[in-house]
């Protein structure tokens, strides 16, 4: 398994936009909470999050490519669960995962990849536009707004509660992580 180092040269090497790069970071904060509430492999959590688009600009932003490009160039450099579920977590390229570490890290996945963007949502409506600002009660209340961050998939963010994990707790843990990394982020 590569390194973080090696996978954020890898991720810079691939990826050109620096907002990408940086919902990268976020996903990675989220899966990286989430692995340690869970008990899971921290690095390994940490890891998929971080990767799970780097094939993004390869693939013209097309859906129905976008995750199948990632198997080839993260290929002998993650688990191979690791690899099914950074290449499902676009339900667009018709990959399926094979096996049950692939489809509970799928879960994890996609809902902290929307998570995040609920969160930068968020942080950037309030007056400093500084994640310290956000609280959880901010989040639930954007969360129910239809209107509010239309890009973010409530569902997917609600795939989470296949884990057991309820909405409020993970709005916790998510908005935790990233904060941890705001000055990163620049947020």
């Amino acid at each position: 398994m590569i390194s973080r180092e090696e996978a954020l040269k890898l991720l810079e090497k691939h990826l050109r936009d620096p907002k990408i790069i940086n919902h990268c970071k976020a996903v990675e904060a989220i899966m990286r909470g989430l692995a340690k509430h869970f008990g899971e492999d921290e690095e390994l959590w940490g890891l998929i999050g971080l990767l799970h688009d780097i094939d993004y600009d390869l693939t013209g932003r097309d859906m129905k490519k976008h995750g199948l490009l990632a198997l080839e160039i993260l290929k002998d450099k993650l688990p191979k669960h690791a690899l099914e579920a950074i290449a499902a977590h676009n339900e667009h390229n018709g990959f399926k995962p094979e096996s049950p570490e692939a489809l509970r890290i799928l879960s994890a996945l996609r809902a902290a990849d929307h998570l995040s963007g609920l969160i930068i949502a968020t942080a950037l409506v309030m007056p400093n536009k500084k994640l310290e600002e956000v609280k959880v009660k901010s989040l639930k209340k954007k969360f129910k707004s239809k209107d509010f961050a239309r890009g973010v998939d409530r569902e997917r963010i609600r795939e989470i509660e296949k884990l057991g994990l309820d909405l409020n707790k993970f709005f916790e843990i998510g908005l935790e992580s990233m904060k941890k990394i705001a000055g990163e982020l620049g947020l």
